[in-house]
């Protein structure tokens, strides 16, 4: 009976502590190809941002991303002209849903190719949609002292 008992007790322990089921299957829909095909903004006009600390928008459009989820890396490579390209490295988590805006939380830090982080600094994104096909992150950033919503959508190109 106590084995019964103390089985019990750890198996809820088990499941109470592991990821919530939707964020398991938004590691599956993740896994693979993806290109970043969009990126637009909160407010209309011309803006000189570093996205990632890395590149600007026209050098991330057209970017593609490779997903593993099962060790949380991937790398993004930037092919575009006038660019600095190349792959870089990245680690992610997909977090569970924010209860204030309903999204997801999604972490990347950028690694080098043993995906060891050089400054520990990450970027916490929200993933607002994602789909077999397509996926869409938002970041907000401040302007002028207001919220300012930088829009990155992805579609897959293949697992």
């Amino acid at each position: 009976m106590k084995n019964l008992i103390l089985f019990t007790l750890l198996t809820t322990l088990v499941i109470a502590c592991g990821a919530p089921k939707t964020v398991i299957e938004s590691r599956k829909v993740i896994k693979g190809y993806w290109s970043l095909d969009k990126i637009s903004y909160s407010e209309s006009g011309n803006f000189n941002i570093k996205l990632l600390n890395d590149a600007s928008k026209e050098c991330f459009v057209g970017s593609s991303w490779r997903f593993i989820p099962n060790n949380n890396t991937g790398v993004y490579s930037i092919n575009s002209e006038n660019c600095i390209g190349g792959d870089r490295n990245f680690i992610f988590d997909i977090q569970e849903m924010n209860a204030e805006t309903g999204l997801y939380d999604f972490l990347l830090k950028p690694t080098n190719e043993k995906h060891k982080s050089e400054n520990n600094t990450g970027f916490r994104l929200r993933l607002s949609q994602l789909t077999d096909t397509s996926m869409q992150w938002e970041q907000t950033v401040s302007l002028e002292g207001k919220p300012f919503t930088i829009m990155m959508n992805f579609s897959k190109l293949s697992e």
